[in-house]
């Protein structure tokens, strides 16, 4: 089946149907910025999309026809971003920052890896939302949201899996922007850093009965201190998905699981309740 690769159509509007054997047997033979991560074609990138029922679930979103656009200026780093049928900020769905490239752990954190360089996916920003809904009622965002997800936190992590699976990395890498992303990512990602992976899980175990997203804020707001009275501001760490044995039995081993519970015994947090109301408050004001 010869292949097209459309410039101004939209990213798709029908059920795509490829082999994906089509595609596996030509990834070495492209290079560019135009493509993505310098290798795909916008009906490669369809393939991982329809394989992994994103197209499907758009549909049962009304997210349909879908746009998209690629902005490969900062190569290799490259913005791609899918949109409900037009081009438009307000539209969007899919915002991601991402690239290929080799991070070298620090040595102090990972004496036990096998190898001192490792080859990942970097997802440097990933926004999933559906703009045909709005925050309303009950319903209130996270720090960051301007429209409730797609709840398609799973699928979309298969794709990434099964990206750098077929472009052989050692695991994908990730930077949370927020606290709460960190928290969420926890089911399948793990800090390089074992204290920051005790810190955040300490964080969510000295409060159990605040609800996640009132959690969420809390920090966002920089409304929670430590024991020793200074304000706890979030700062973002590497956070992994290993795919390579070496990355596998380092967070699986016993030196990393001490020292990530070693760290949450020093560590003590509080909420400061009449910071927090103050600039809820504020917030709601401005709408």
């Amino acid at each position: 089946m010869k292949k097209t690769r459309p410039k101004k159509s939209p990213f798709w509007r029908e059920t795509p149907v490829f082999d994906e054997r089509e595609i596996i047997t030509s990834l070495t033979e492209k290079e560019g910025t135009s493509l993505f991560l310098g290798r795909y074609s916008l009906s490669e990138v369809a393939v991982a999309l329809n394989k992994k029922n994103f197209f499907k679930e758009a549909q049962k979103r009304k997210l349909w026809p879908l746009e998209h656009d690629l902005d490969s200026s900062e190569f290799p780093l490259q913005r791609f971003r899918i949109f409900y049928k037009k081009r438009k900020p307000e539209n969007m769905v899919v915002d991601l920052k991402i690239k290929e490239g080799a991070f070298r752990p620090k040595k102090r954190l990972t004496p036990h890896l096998s190898h001192s360089e490792c080859n990942f996916l970097i997802l440097e920003w990933l926004t999933l939302q559906n703009p045909l809904m709005d925050f309303s009622g009950e319903k209130s965002p996270l720090p960051g949201q301007k429209h409730p997800g797609l709840n398609l936190g799973k699928k979309v992590l298969d794709i990434f899996v099964y990206l750098a699976r077929l472009t052989q990395k050692d695991g994908i890498l990730a930077f949370p922007s927020y606290f709460h992303n960190a928290l969420l990512f926890s089911r399948n990602f793990h800090f390089l850093n074992p204290e920051k992976q005790g810190e955040v899980f300490a964080i969510r175990k000295f409060f159990p009965e605040i609800p996640f997203k009132q959690l969420a804020w809390i920090v966002h707001l920089n409304c929670l201190r430590d024991k020793n009275g200074r304000y706890y501001e979030w700062s973002a760490e590497e956070q992994v998905y290993p795919l390579s044995k070496s990355l596998k039995k380092y967070f699986e081993s016993k030196t990393y699981r001490e020292k990530a519970k070693e760290s949450q015994k020093d560590l003590n947090f509080e909420i400061n309740w009449e910071c927090y109301k103050k600039k809820i408050k504020k917030m709601e004001k401005k709408g």
